[in-house]
């Protein structure tokens, strides 16, 4: 199935998600000290890691970013409060999901399935699907499954997040895209008025592929309906 790393402080909660996922297939590290996390992660190259925000220590948020300059594993960030800083601030340094505590054992599966079916590349490399992932929009080119891209000769680095949400744009091309239309592709389920995982992404979107954030013309805000990608402004 994978191999998942844990960074929990709550031994009790730990113990309960290293079951359940193993019950479910999964490899389950752990770390309980924010301290020890990054050079554990690293050594041994999970295929996700779920990190706790509240930690002895360094703190998840600061993991995230770090990890963040050195890979790019999928991060689902835990958080014991429902506040919206929380959650942005977990998706600007990086993370590509977050939930909320007190942790349901089958969301977390859900959750940690959709990433990684997001992030594994196909077995076979002939599949005709490959080239669906590959794009191109004047001085901008995208390869979902290299995990690259380019404005010009610049390699851009983005989150899979970031990554996915570009492609999601660059296949519907011209095209406006609601909230509800781009969050169900990403995580699997709609829009409820509040989450703005979306917002956020399109913002660091906007910001690594030098859009302006104040008069967008590469992804432009459409009032009251979403977001549109212009394919002709990438000149």
């Amino acid at each position: 199935m994978g191999h998942v790393f844990l960074v929990e402080d709550d031994l009790a909660l730990a113990d309960l998600v290293k079951d359940y996922l193993s019950m479910q297939g999964f490899d389950v590290s752990m770390e309980h000290k924010g301290d020890n996390a990054l050079e554990a992660i690293l050594r041994e190259k999970p295929d996700l890691v779920i990190l706790d925000i509240m930690l002895p220590g360094k703190n998840g948020l600061d993991i995230c970013r770090e990890l963040r300059g050195q890979t790019d594993v999928p991060v689902i960030m835990l958080t014991a409060r429902t506040d919206e800083i929380d959650q942005i601030v977990g998706l600007e340094v990086g993370a590509d999901d977050y939930i909320c505590k007190p942790v349901q054992p089958r969301l977390l599966l859900a959750r940690v399935n959709a990433l990684l079916r997001r992030t594994t590349p196909p077995v076979d490399a002939h599949n005709k699907d490959v080239n669906r992932g590959e794009f191109r929009f004047g001085n901008l080119s995208i390869n979902k499954i290299k995990q690259e891209v380019f404005i010009g000769d610049e390699v851009i680095e983005l989150t899979t997040n970031e990554l996915e949400l570009l492609c999601l744009f660059a296949s519907q091309a011209d095209q406006v895209m609601s909230r509800d239309d781009l969050l169900n592709n990403l995580r699997g389920f709609g829009y409820d008025g509040l989450d703005r995982t979306v917002d956020m992404l399109v913002s660091r979107l906007r910001k690594k592929l030098k859009d302006s954030s104040s008069k967008p013309q590469k992804i432009k805000t459409v009032w009251k309906k979403g977001y549109l990608f212009v394919s002709d402004a990438w000149q």
